[in-house]
């Protein structure tokens, strides 16, 4: 029993899966109870689970099973993550669970399953289901229906696809079970509940029993539609929403909502397609052609019983086709003309949309054929003509109906005009837009008032429908024209229309009315009648019909009405309603003369012929008043103008009376309505002028007014055919101007380009060059309008004429047409009124093309061409192809109508011939041009076969296919290409070439529509399986275009779509399609009605090929495209931009140019880390090449379209490298302003970069390498550190290029590879650059080896990764090298660790070949020996390295960074032999360099010195360096050995934890050689640390704080005793006197310092003869010379002075006499009282051999006070001055002066002041003054002087005395080193370590912490020194100073430890100068 309940203890998950049913069955049952306390659906509780769930349905046991699927059902409902789970569970309930015995476990199972269709898992569950139709077992099968019935009947056919359930019911009701059967008949019944009648035809053919059964259940049914009663999720609220409204008794929705289910399903779609034409008889094509109509009528017959099938499979009819279009066009017998009718009706209606391609052909066949009477003919052509209709659209058949219309017979006419009336009731509001209406209208409205009173009739039908359909708003402006009674009619037809839209007919109708239109500013239908009463109310005055109209419709939106009038639909029509409303008849002149007797002065009439010319200029005068007086209503203006033309009229002599005339013209033509019969009045008088010098102005001011009036095309066309027909060219030449300029003004619209061409062309010709030079500019304003296709009517011009045509040409392109300024007021109304729409730019545009003659070739297509082109022989082919290239090119634009051409080509296009397929597809090419956007009818049955061509296996073939397809779409738009099926049948194929250029094409055009056809959801399954295409390309295409597919279809669509999915694969797209949602660019805007008419409906066809303006001239405004040129999207993909980037008139330009003044980086929140997540997870690919493939650049181009402006990107990602050139002076100008947008896309960044790796082009590169050198820089400062993700995909890649055989590069890939390490470990760094030595490029593996050195160098062995023994392995390996500089560098490097490692190397780099090693042990020995000299050369071979203190930094930066460690760090970073000159840092040894040379080059380093962005800053520490003394070797070595060392232990130091720190530091000086290598400075700093670090309260606080004072307590004996003795005294003395002199410090500060130095005294006696008592006896020298005694005896305790005394004490007894051979360092012994006080020491010692006691030591030196000299004096002043010139000291010393005259009144200060500027005088002279006031109480004076910067440090000159030269007795020199070791320091401080200067806080800051003293460090006794070294270096230019005279024995002064940067700047000048 003991093991059987072992169980119990397990966890519910384990228990679930145990293989005792008991524990299973506790398992389930806890699991339940779980589930049901849950409540958050997203727990993680619910993850646990997800595997068990399938176990808990198929648990073998039943008892337990019913259990587990009542868990299940609970956790189903509830879980979160349920749905994955979805197709393991159903699989396992239906064959576990529905052949289960118990009810319970079926009824169970079945709620699974509509549980989890619940939770929107509907296609799976159903497929799963449908699986189990094909189990054995008929339990399952019934179960399986049962649960589809009750899925159906409460979810609804919305949710459930019944097409696959109705696909199997006829098998269902095959089965041999009668349960099954029974199951299928119930699951019929509820099926035909929800879909009605289209279930009938799918079971036609089950048994007729079960078929009367069913009819039986299904009359039971009750009529009402059935309505859903479960919901999805997602639609729960809607139930609710649907449960309140029943319980308010209302369905108010009811209605609506059958609507819209009940067409849901189509019976069509539920039909399997049949394939007919394999079934054909093989000798139907020859009977058909029969003389018997017998054969004939069998062939239709055969064909007849195959259409019958209800849906047939898509195939090439086209024959078939052919042969029904002929019997019904030309067969004889009537019978057959119906039976092929009847044929094609049956095609028609199973092909559907796929006959679309055919219908162009047929259409005008069957419209003729409606010649005959019989009716079943009649009646036969009329159901065909209606079932084409439905295939296509009547934009396509348009054309054809159109032409028909006007045929002469009634009944063509009237069966035509019924064809359009049932065709509009198709259509809505959108399929019919106005520039389809219009044609139509105009067409019936010439029925209207036909003979035959059928026509009639059915042309008002046909306009009642059309009212019906679009509303009397939008027809009302096409039927101006037409009298009340028939307006009436059409009315009266309009209310008994039913349009077909089934039970929506009213609400169709209403719709009209009441819906907003997409597009229109909606009106409701009282307003629609309203509109139509204010346009038919100004009828019967025709005169006063603009005004009138004016008044009437108020202009929409403030938008300028179409300029122009509105492009086309206006334009003509408006044209056609002027010259009807001011067409006056041609008055008499008496009339005229009477008129204008009423409304001018009598005088004026009189005078108008006088003889005198001033009276005819007075009665001008007082015409033009009048004039300008007189109402517009009342302006008789023919009568008017026909006075002014009377005699002398316009022969006029006098120019100023001919101007004024000329003037009232305009005025009249301005202010009255001004008709065209008085245009012709005045118009030929005009011209005559317009030549006129005088004249010429004021006549074309008339004619601008005129063309204002009655319409600028129809006064061009007068006054040019006037200009020509007569002689003078001057008048010719000005005509042509004065058009040129009008066209600018008034637009292009309504011009008719036909008529001009023929006057220009008789122009070019003139022999005046006058008027050619006028007609050549006029062509070059027409170009900007018509675009390119207008050179086409001049190719035949002499070449000459042509090239300046051209020319003209050239200098337009590029400009977009000005914007009309004129002939806007007055039609601005007529326009408004026409209510204009989106539709109107395409119609604006179609002007153009309209206006172009068009040549019918369909004669010249003849069927011997045809024939030839079939030929077999492919050179007859050829011949034949060629011919047809020939007609193309002679006709230039071709109608529509192109015979038997398509058919013809179409079979060439698969010719095995490539040549033959290019040619055919240059023809179609041509074909597209010259046809204009009429080609689109021939989409379906020649554009498709262009794209099959796609998938041709050659390169250039599918290149010229898809210029084809290109062209055409160009005319066409994308709506005809995307409907139907034929596209996603060309996607469907295979074919990896078609695919992928498909897929291509489709991303470019796809981002430019603002809609598309439904039918593009059909494309989504192949677009899926070409994501999982084995072919990469093909992959990668379909990964494009996905957003943009989603774009328009939604995610949801496209998720849904995936359902069909396996399920591993459904996962993949799935997450393709989250990536692509957020990649999803926004659909492009619709045009904005400002740029929509950039010039009042002309046409921005600006280089477009001839005739192509707006692409979408398409019907239909579901779709209405932006004309791609002129509202380009934001989400254009860049290729499609690259192309069409040019034709964007100027306003989308400027629009681009404003877009460009936004960040150039997006931030996108998390952007960073969603990348990388899914980089890590490989839902990218991984950054890792050999040469960038075109996946990873379109990766690439994703990831940066949401991050990155899209301008910016077009530029990155430009084919043309000067445009990588912009980019990247774009990114270097944004990149300190957008420093986060860069850091946010620094990965995209760095892998864009690294593509400009592999350009081949050096300016690319140049410019990437820089911008790469400030972003690092950039980075540093930003204290960036490099993701490893950034550092990976982007490090080896410029590894690569330190391989580059152009110096300069290497150069800079080696400076981007050190300021790396700024943001980037070195140790990572290392492994990178290491693979880099494997490359076969020898200059690569050399500068890397090279680079691995100075790492080593720069940061010890620890950068040595993964263990410094493996990598000097692969180093050493190198040594073998074939390479020379390989070998050398090699070499080099392995010395540099021997340098830093010693002899352990040699263990580390383990066999080498005796070669090897006998080369390597010769380099090492020759390193041994080089003087110092060498190394700093070697710096200046290497780049700049700025590594050692800013990695410290770094290291620091993040931590707890404690003053102690901080300073350490410092210490150690500055570390090393006072001799070790190559330690400095590379960029300071160059400056240095550069001051001691005299020649003044500058180095080529210096500008990359400003490009870090450090200015200035290097200059101020620059001092001149004396002359570097060949150091002995010894040093070289022992120096580079420490550096390494140090650098080695630094990471420890800089560890958080103090205990490490402190560790590391007793482990440093526990090596004694290391610990005598520290300086004087190091140690001062480095025990000042330590001292503070004792007595900060903070580490009191701490836990461990005792233990960690005790350490640092043993650290500083460690110091003490280890240390170089002489280093160590120096320091503490420097530091003691630091103490006592900052007011801050505290006194247990200085108490500590002197306990140090008691140790130290006590360790004197063993030390004694280490130390260089010179240096020792020069720190006591100054520290005397700062504290004379009376000023030590001042401090608070006594102990300075008592140190003082001991130690010189000890020294004495030491040393003997034999000490005072000891101060030759010092200068002027009489500065302090040292030499005094050792003397007296020594006169003691002598007198009583023994010591004295210290009072008597005191009463010597204070004798010896008495005679204190004047230099002590001077000395005294000289340190006061040095107060006052300091910055923090000025105040003190200016005191300690005060304080100095008033004790000696007669002390000379003038010396001190003369070498000084005025300023400064001035300065200490009002300070005084100052003070004084102060001291006596008169009350405060502000003291803030202005003191500028420059003067506050420099201006103290220093006495000459205190600089002489320094001996040195001992031979020893005080090298350069100790400075440069300060000098480091001080850099440091002022933030010289090449990173920003707030990497790390200034020392000072770190120790100013409450109770810490702020000690002025060694720094500012360099400080001091260093002013003063300047200072006599001005005084004494001449003198030859020492070499080595860098100490100067000044005092020392606590100044600024942040030197402010211009003094040293003015320094650096003086320095600079003197050296000149």
């Amino acid at each position: 029993m003991g093991d059987d309940s072992e169980w119990l203890k397990l966890p519910v998950d384990q228990k679930c899966e145990h293989k005792l049913w008991k524990a299973r069955l506790s398992g389930y049952e806890e699991a339940l109870k779980i589930f049901q306390k849950i409540k958050d659906e997203k727990s993680p509780e619910w993850s646990k689970f997800l595997g068990l769930i399938k176990k808990f349905v198929t648990d073998s046991n039943a008892v337990v099973q019913l259990k587990g699927l009542e868990a299940a059902l609970v956790y189903v409902e509830n879980a979160h993550v349920a749905g994955k789970t979805t197709g393991e569970v159903v699989s396992g309930v239906v064959s576990k669970v529905f052949n289960q015995p118990k009810a319970k476990a079926k009824e169970l199972g079945i709620e699974i399953c509509l549980m989890y269709i619940e939770i929107e898992k509907g296609e799976a569950v159903q497929e799963e289901l449908l699986k189990g139709l094909d189990n054995k077992n008929p339990k399952i099968i019934v179960a399986c229906i049962e649960t589809l019935r009750k899925a159906l009947s409460e979810f609804g056919s919305k949710i459930i696809l019944l097409k696959p359930i109705i696909k199997v019911l006829p098998k269902l009701f095959e089965s041999r079970e009668k349960a099954v059967r029974d199951e299928a008949k119930l699951i019929a019944v509820e099926i035909y509940r929800w879909i009605r009648d289209a279930l009938r035809p799918p079971l036609q053919n089950i048994n007729s029993v079960q078929l009367k059964e069913l009819e039986e259940e299904w009359v039971k049914l009750p009529t009402s539609a059935p309505r859903p009663t479960r919901f999805l999720r997602s639609q729960q609220e809607l139930e609710a929403k649907l449960e309140q409204q029943q319980s308010a008794g209302g369905d108010a929705e009811g209605g609506g909502d059958d609507g819209d289910e009940l067409p849901q399903i189509d019976a069509y779609e539920l039909l399997e397609a049949v394939e007919i034409l394999s079934k054909l008889p093989k000798d139907f094509y020859d009977k058909i052609e029969a003389k018997k109509w017998q054969e004939r009528k069998e062939a239709l017959e055969s064909v007849e019983v195959l259409i019958k099938n209800p849906k047939l499979e898509a195939g090439d009819y086209a024959d078939l086709v052919k042969a029904l279009k002929k019997v019904v066009g030309k067969d004889t017998n009537v019978m057959l003309v119906a039976l092929a009718a009847k044929c094609l009706t049956g095609l028609a209606v199973g092909l559907r949309k796929k006959f679309g391609q055919y219908a162009g052909h047929v259409v005008p066949t069957i419209l003729e054929k409606f010649k005959e009477k019989k009716p079943q003919v009649v009646q036969a052509l009329q159901e065909a003509i209606d079932a084409i209709f439905l295939t296509t659209t009547l934009q396509n058949i348009s054309e054809d109906v159109l032409a028909v219309m006007d045929n002469k017979n009634p009944t063509i006419k009237q069966q035509t005009s019924l064809f359009i009336a049932r065709s509009f009731r198709h259509c809505t509001a959108s399929t019919l837009p106005k520039s389809l209406l219009k044609p139509f209208c105009a067409a019936l409205l010439k029925h209207i008032n036909d003979s035959a009173p059928e026509v009639r009739d059915a042309a008002f039908e046909a306009l009642g429908t059309a009212l019906k359909v679009v509303g009397e708003k939008a027809v009302n402006p096409f039927l101006a024209d037409v009298d009340k009674l028939k307006l009436d009619k059409i009315k009266e037809c309009s209310e008994k229309v039913e349009l077909i839209h089934g039970k929506k007919a009213g609400l169709a109708a209403d719709k009209k009315e009441f819906k907003p239109l997409p597009g229109r500013t909606a009106a409701s239908g009282a307003a629609g009648d309203k509109d139509t009463k204010d346009i038919s109310a100004p009828k019967p005055g025709p005169l006063k019909k603009a005004p009138a109209a004016k008044a009437g419709g108020p202009p929409k939106k403030g938008k300028p009405a179409a300029p122009g009038g509105a492009g086309n639909t206006g334009t003509k029509n408006k044209k056609g309603l002027e010259t009807k409303e001011i067409v006056e008849p041609e008055l008499s002149i008496e009339v005229c003369e009477e008129k204008a007797s009423a409304v001018l002065p009598p005088t004026c009439i009189q005078l108008l012929d006088s003889s005198n010319w001033k009276e005819r200029l007075a009665c001008m005068e007082e015409f033009q008043k009048a004039v300008e007086l007189m109402d517009r209503t009342e302006m008789p203006c023919q009568a008017l103008v026909r006075m002014l033309a009377k005699k002398p009229g316009w022969k006029e002599t006098n120019f100023q009376v001919m101007q004024m005339k000329l003037h009232i013209v305009a005025l009249i033509a301005q202010k009255g309505n001004f008709s065209k019969t008085s245009a012709q009045v005045v118009l030929d008088g005009l011209v005559d002028k317009i030549g006129d010098v005088k004249c010429g102005n004021n006549a074309k001011e008339a004619m601008t007014a005129i063309a204002e009036a009655c319409m600028l095309p129809w006064t061009a066309e007068q006054v040019v055919s006037m200009a020509f027909s007569q002689k003078n060219p001057k008048n010719q030449s000005e005509t042509l101007n004065w058009l040129s300029n009008a066209i600018k003004e008034f637009g292009f619209s309504g011009l008719n380009v036909k008529a001009f061409i023929s006057n220009v062309k008789t122009a070019l010709a003139a022999t005046n060059p006058a008027v050619r030079t006028a007609a050549i500019t006029l062509l070059g304003v027409m170009y900007l309008y018509v675009g390119p296709s207008l050179r086409m009517f001049f190719e035949d011009e002499k070449p000459a004429l042509l090239s300046q045509i051209d020319a003209e040409f050239e200098k337009m392109q590029g400009q977009s047409p000005p914007a009309p300024t004129r002939g806007i007021s007055k039609h601005s109304t007529s326009g408004t009124d026409e209510g204009e729409d989106g539709d109107e730019p395409d119609d604006g545009s179609n002007d153009v093309v309209d206006l172009l003659p068009r040549t019918e070739i369909s004669d010249k297509i003849t069927s011997e061409l045809v024939s030839k082109i079939g030929d077999k022989n492919w050179k007859i082919r050829k011949e034949g192809l060629d011919e047809v290239a020939g007609i193309i090119n002679e006709a230039k634009f071709i109608q529509s109508n192109i015979g038997e051409l398509p058919t013809a080509l179409k079979g060439r296009l698969n010719d095995s011939n490539k040549i033959l397929v290019q040619q055919t597809l240059n023809i179609l090419q041509q074909l597209a041009v010259a046809m204009g956007p009429n080609i689109k009818q021939h989409v379906k049955n020649l554009g498709i076969p262009i794209i099959t061509v796609l998938g041709d296996s050659k390169n250039n073939v599918r290149a010229a296919a898809l210029a084809t397809v290109n062209a055409w779409a160009e005319q066409t738009g994308m709506k005809e290409w995307l409907e139907g099926e034929d596209l996603s049948e060309e996607l469907k194929k295979e074919n990896p070439f078609l695919r992928q250029e498909l897929l291509g094409w489709l991303a470019e055009k796809l981002p430019t529509l603002r809609s598309t056809p439904t039918d593009l959801i059909l494309c989504v399954p192949h677009l899926y399986s070409c994501l999982e295409d084995r072919n990469g390309d093909v992959r990668k295409k379909a990964q494009d275009a996905l957003p943009f597919f989603m774009m328009h279809l939604g995610y949801e669509k496209m998720a849904k779509a995936t359902g069909k999915l396996k399920p591993t694969s459904k996962d993949q797209v799935l997450a393709m399609l989250e990536k692509a949602k957020v990649n999803m660019p926004a659909k492009p805007a619709p045009p904005t009605k400002a740029t929509s008419k950039p010039m009042g409906g002309s046409a921005p066809a600006k280089f477009q090929p001839a005739s192509a303006p707006a692409e979408d001239c398409i019907s239909s405004s579901t779709e209405p495209k932006p004309d791609p040129k002129k509202a380009k999207a934001p989400g254009l993909s860049s290729k499609a931009k690259s192309a069409q980037g040019k034709k964007m008139p100027s306003k989308t330009s400027l629009k681009e140019d404003e877009d460009k003044s936004g960040p150039i980086f997006i931030v996108v929140p998390n952007g960073k880390e969603q990348r990388m997540k899914d980089e890590k997870g490989l839902k990218v690919l991984k950054w890792n090449f050999t040469t960038p493939r075109d996946e990873y650049i379109e990766q690439l181009k994703t990831q940066m379209s949401s991050c990155v402006a899209k301008w910016l990107q077009d530029e990155m990602f430009h084919s043309d490298f000067q445009h990588h050139n912009k980019a990247l002076a774009v990114m270097v100008d944004h990149l300190e302003s957008e420093k986060e947008g860069v850091i946010g896309c620094l990965d995209l960044i760095l892998k864009w970069l690294t593509l400009r790796f592999f350009d081949t082009n050096t300016s690319v590169l140049m410019k990437a390498l820089e911008y790469l050198k400030l972003l690092f820089t950039l980075l540093s400062e930003e204290e960036y550190h490099l993701t490893e993700n950034e550092a990976s995909s982007f490090i080896p890649y410029l590894v690569v290029k330190v391989g580059e055989p152009k110096d300069v590069i290497r150069k800079d890939v080696r400076a981007i590879l050190n300021r790396m390490c700024l943001v980037y470990p070195a140790s990572k760094m290392f492994p990178f650059i290491m693979e880099g030595t494997k490359s076969k490029n020898s200059k690569q593996r050399a500068e890397c080896l090279e680079e691995l050195g100075c790492l080593v160098e720069s940061y010890g062995m620890n950068v040595c990764q993964p263990t410094p023994g493996k990598a000097l392995k692969e180093i050493a390996v190198h040594i073998g090298d074939r390479d020379n500089a390989v070998r050398n560098a090699a070499l080099n490097t392995i010395v540099t660790v021997y340098n830093v490692h010693g002899d352990q190397v040699f263990k580390l780099i383990g066999n080498l070949s005796e070669k090897d090693m006998s080369m390597l042990e010769e380099r090492i020995k020759r390193s041994a020996k080089r003087p110092s000299a060498a190394p700093i050369k070697q710096v200046e071979e290497k780049p700049q390295r700025a590594q050692n203190i800013s990695s410290n930094a770094n290291m620091l930066r993040k931590g707890p960074a404690e003053d102690m460690s901080s300073k350490l760090n410092q210490a150690r970073s500055m570390s090393g032999h006072p001799e070790a000159a190559q330690m400095v840092r590379r960029e300071f040894q160059l400056d240095l360099d550069e001051i001691e040379n005299d020649n003044g080059t500058v180095r080529c380093e210096m500008p990359e010195l400003v490009q870090h962005k450090l200015d200035d800053i290097f200059e101020p520490v620059l001092i001149p360096e004396p002359k570097i003394r060949a150091v002995s070797p010894h040093f070289d070595d022992m120096h580079s050995n420490t550096a390494s060392t140090i650098n080695f232990i630094i990471s420890q130091v800089a560890s958080g934890d103090i205990s490490t720190s402190i560790q590391a530091l007793t482990q440093l000086f526990q090596i004694e050689s290391l610990a005598r290598e520290a300086s004087t400075g190091v140690l001062k700093d480095l025990m000042h640390g330590l001292i503070t670090l004792m007595l900060d309260s903070r580490i009191e606080d701490l836990e461990e704080g005792q233990q960690v004072i005790r350490s640092v307590n043993l650290l500083v004996v460690k110091v003490l005793e280890k240390s170089d003795q002489t280093n160590i005294l120096s320091a503490l003395l420097v530091l003691l006197q630091d103490s006592l002199l900052a007011t801050a410090s505290s006194p247990k500060f200085s108490e500590l310092v002197m306990k140090c130095l008691w140790r130290m005294v006590r360790l004197l006696p063993d030390t004694i003869n280490s130390i260089n008592l010179d240096r020792i006896l020069l720190d006591i020298h100054i520290f005397m010379k700062v504290f004379p005694k009376e000023k030590l005896k001042q401090c608070k305790s006594e102990f300075p002075i008592r140190t003082l005394k001991t130690l010189l004490h000890t020294l004495c007894k030491l040393k003997g006499p034999k000490i005072l051979d000891h101060l030759t360092m010092i200068d002027n012994k009489n500065e302090s009282e040292l030499e005094a006080h050792l003397c007296r020491m020594m006169k003691h010692s002598m007198d009583q051999t023994g010591s004295k006691s210290d009072k008597e030591t005191e009463k010597g030196a204070s004798r010896i006070d008495e005679k204190s000299s004047k230099a002590k004096v001077n000395d005294f002043l000289a340190e006061i001055f040095k107060k006052i010139g300091s910055k923090e000291n000025t105040k003190e010393g200016l005191a300690e002066l005060y304080e100095y005259k008033k004790k000696y009144s007669d002390a000379d200060i003038e010396p001190f002041l003369k070498n000084s500027s005025q300023f400064f005088q001035s300065y200490v002279e009002r300070g005084l003054r100052v003070i004084e006031m102060e001291r006596e109480g008169k009350g405060r004076i502000s003291t803030s002087t202005g003191i500028s910067p420059q003067m506050e440090v420099t201006c103290v000159p220093t006495p000459t005395s205190t600089v002489s030269s320094i001996g040195n007795t001992n031979g020893e020199e005080v090298g350069p080193s100790v400075y440069l070791e300060r000098l480091k320091i001080l850099r440091q401080r002022c933030g010289l370590d090449n990173t920003k200067q707030d990497d790390r806080p200034p020392l000072t800051s770190l120790l100013s912490k409450p109770a810490v003293p702020t000690v002025a460090s060694s720094t500012d006794m360099l400080h001091s020194k260093l002013s003063q070294l300047r200072e006599s270096r001005e005084q004494h230019q001449h003198s030859d100073l020492d070499s080595n005279q860098t100490h100067s024995s000044g005092t020392v002064t606590s100044s600024s430890s942040t030197a402010n940067i211009d003094d040293l700047k003015k320094r650096l000048e003086r320095i600079k100068s003197s050296r000149k």
